[in-house]
């Protein structure tokens, strides 16, 4: 899944600031949210071009290549449909005091991790280790 957020300010910590404090997850609240609403606006941009080009085309091949296209289209459109319900997720967190700390050990993710990454929900370390399982598992 690709996760690229476009435009924010990285959030710098003032010397002895609370982690995950207000103005914290006002930053990653608004990341999420200003994310969450450029997928919205590409998905509808989707389904308003998709609706403009539907062309029967005599050729075949012409005609296998729009439906090609358009399934890949659709495919990228759902993945970026499962993230925006994981940003919900996410944002749901924040509101519920939960953002910001591993899910397997408790452990503060991290700013830098989090702006890379605002739905992670492992520190690095646990995410390793999954990775690694995941690996073994497959083999």
């Amino acid at each position: 899944m690709t996760e690229v957020i476009k435009h924010f300010t990285p959030y710098t910590p003032k010397r002895g600031e609370a982690y995950m404090n207000t103005k914290q997850l006002n930053h990653f609240r608004k990341i999420l949210n200003d994310w969450k609403m450029e997928l919205s606006q590409d998905i509808d941009r989707t389904v308003h071009t998709m609706q403009d080009e539907v062309t029967m085309f005599a050729d075949p091949n012409d005609r296998a290549s729009q439906e090609s296209d358009m399934a890949l289209e659709l495919r990228n459109r759902d993945r970026e449909r499962k993230l925006i319900k994981k940003i919900d997720e996410t944002l749901a967190k924040i509101d519920e005091g939960d953002y910001g700390y591993c899910e397997s050990c408790g452990v503060e993710i991290g700013l830098k991790r989090l702006e890379a990454r605002p739905t992670a929900t492992l520190c690095i370390d646990c995410k390793t280790l999954d990775e690694i399982r995941e690996k073994q598992v497959a083999k």
